[in-house]
């Protein structure tokens, strides 16, 4: 049985370039390196064919999971998303009540999922306290560090 996983538009088209990257030019690539090291001779004792065999079993892995995920994905409509409670692909903006701290999260599928751009997965401490929560509620989340508290400000898109 196969999991459905859920996905916005822009993590479909990453996925599908990054794919796209991995048939057209990584796979020849590598291709390529096996043929070259296949003429060198005996492959016995070609540490160049064994390493890029490799290189080419973990690509097709790589491959073939990732064709998986695009099968079993399932594309969020965010027009149909609901800002009155904080759930997936949500803007959320946080105060924390220790120390006044202001902080905003996407709350986005773990797989497009970048501290950087301000985007957590779902699957997060953090994101699983805010879940269902309204403006002006708080969220006592357990973190590494402790506990922490922190209010909902904002809830967008």
């Amino acid at each position: 049985m196969s999991n459905i996983s859920y996905i916005t538009e822009e993590g479909l088209k990453k996925l599908k370039a990054e794919l796209k990257q991995l048939e057209s030019v990584e796979r020849p690539s590598i291709s390529r390196q096996i043929a070259e090291a296949r003429d060198k001779g005996d492959l016995s004792e070609n540490a160049e064919y064994d390493a890029a065999k490799e290189a080419q079993g973990l690509l097709e892995m790589k491959i073939s999971k990732m064709k998986n995920i695009l099968a079993n994905s399932r594309v969020l409509d965010e027009s149909k998303i609901d800002t009155s409670t904080v759930q997936l692909l949500n803007k959320v903006k946080l105060k924390n009540l220790k120390n006044n701290a202001t902080m905003t999260y996407t709350l986005v599928p773990e797989s497009e999922a970048n501290l950087k751009e301000g985007k957590i997965s779902i699957s997060t401490p953090i994101a699983k306290g805010l879940l269902g929560k309204k403006v002006g509620e708080q969220a006592e989340i357990k973190v590494p560090s402790g506990i922490m508290t922190f209010e909902v400000v904002d809830i967008s898109l």
